[in-house]
């Protein structure tokens, strides 16, 4: 029998999936996988199976079986795992938090890269604001309460024990507003405004260079990936999503850089909602504006970045290698195409998601009512190679490909 690069068919392909800066375990995309997989297949009118899970020392993973009409394939997908580093990056408490958001709102500021990102696409930027507004809220709140609280006392025991009044009405302020901020800081899930702020944070906390535990993390990635294409595999496909496309194209890169066999075989990646210029727009992200050049310059890999206006915590349209101002003379890589999000979804749907930001932006990972050309679950079981499916297509019309990084964060290593 004729293996799948043989036949032009994709029998067995390895997935490498990398998360977004994610505190829950990988077990979740797993679920998310099974869940909204089954739902496309009875919507799209294909089989799709998922295998048990399996863990060790390196991942987590499992298997997916997909028959389309008569056509079948399996992909092995492992997910790259780094929600502990996301965990302790986390651990900020209540008046950590809010030093957090001035140092990063510095950070952005000082660097130039807040008005560059402003221009090349406000919705990330409108999701900043969001978060300075609520943090600055529940402080003000806070600090309200406090007050409240130290001119009650002070008012009330004042005329029997004079300064001592005003020291205790000041430390029950003190107290029960840091309780306060304490509810709001464990109470996040609602409003999402501390998660954001973590997230936006840990991409410019060095100022576009990788903190030693992520370097670290990167280079096992690298590895991974350099192991699976010295396997017997039809295509080795990298999807990454949110934060962790710059982890993705840092740890593609450093695997080609490894060396690839001569009979490897095609090798793709698909960033999803990438919010890349967060990182790439920062001064010290030079190294890993090289990678971006470095993959764009790659004829051997098919690099699809997938975005949606809709979605507002995503740089939409936006070619990541262009703007950052990385791409090199020939640019081969990415193409740059929409999920349409309002086509993709029925009215009611699209009616009842498009204010529910962060389900949105998990979208890409989920079924759709109507697909287009963006089938996830096709993508990454299917008897294609993503360059088959979109090779030769250009990119999408408003795909913004101007530079936008500020002048102190051109160049390269």
């Amino acid at each position: 029998m004729a293996s799948g690069r043989e036949s032009g068919q994709v029998r067995r392909r390895r997935v490498f999936y990398l998360p977004g800066f994610d505190p829950a375990v990988p077990r979740r995309y797993r679920e998310l996988y099974r869940r909204e997989g089954m739902r496309q297949a009875a919507i799209s009118g294909y089989e799709l199976e998922i295998e048990p899970p399996h863990a060790g020392q390196k991942g987590y993973g499992w298997g997916v079986w997909l028959r389309d009409g008569q056509v079948e394939s399996r992909a092995h997908v492992s997910v790259l795992v780094w929600h502990d580093i996301v965990l302790r990056a986390m651990r900020h408490g209540p008046l950590g938090i809010h030093a957090l958001l001035w140092r990063t709102h510095w950070i952005f500021v000082s660097t130039g890269a807040m008005a560059a990102l402003w221009r090349l696409r406000p919705g990330p930027m409108l999701a900043s604001v969001y978060v300075t507004l609520v943090m600055l809220a529940q402080m003000a709140m806070a600090i309200g309460l406090a007050g409240a609280l130290w001119w009650g006392l002070a008012a009330v025991l004042s005329p029997l024990a004079g300064l001592w009044a005003h020291a205790a009405g000041a430390l029950a302020g003190a107290a029960v507003a840091y309780a306060l901020l304490v509810v709001f800081r464990r109470r996040d899930s609602a409003l999402m405004a501390h998660y954001m702020l973590q997230d936006f944070a840990h991409s410019v906390a060095h100022r576009g260079a990788w903190a030693d535990d992520m370097e670290a993390r990167i280079d096992e990635f690298a590895a991974e990936i350099r192991a699976a294409l010295a396997g017997d595999w039809d295509e080795v496909l990298v999807v990454a999503h949110s934060s962790g496309c710059a982890v993705a194209v840092a740890a593609l890169a450093r695997a080609l850089r490894m060396g690839t066999p001569r009979e490897a075989p095609p090798l793709a990646l698909m960033t999803l909602g990438q919010l890349i210029p967060l990182q790439g727009f920062m001064p010290r992200a030079k190294g890993f504006r090289r990678d971006l050049h470095d993959l764009a310059a790659n004829a051997r890999l098919f690099w699809l970045d997938v975005t949606a206006r809709g979605d507002g915590a995503c740089f939409w349209l936006s070619d990541p290698v262009a703007v950052c101002g990385a791409a090199p003379a020939r640019q081969h890589n990415p193409l740059v195409i929409s999920a349409a999000f309002s086509r993709a979804l029925r009215p009611e749907t699209w009616k009842r998601l498009r204010r529910r930001f962060y389900k949105l932006h998990f979208q890409y990972l989920s079924a759709f009512d109507n697909p287009q050309d963006y089938d996830y679950f096709r993508i990454t079981a299917g008897a294609m190679t993503l360059r088959e499916r979109f090779g030769g297509r250009a990119n999408s019309p408003q795909c913004e490909r101007r530079e936008f990084a500020p002048a102190r964060a051109r160049g390269m290593a």
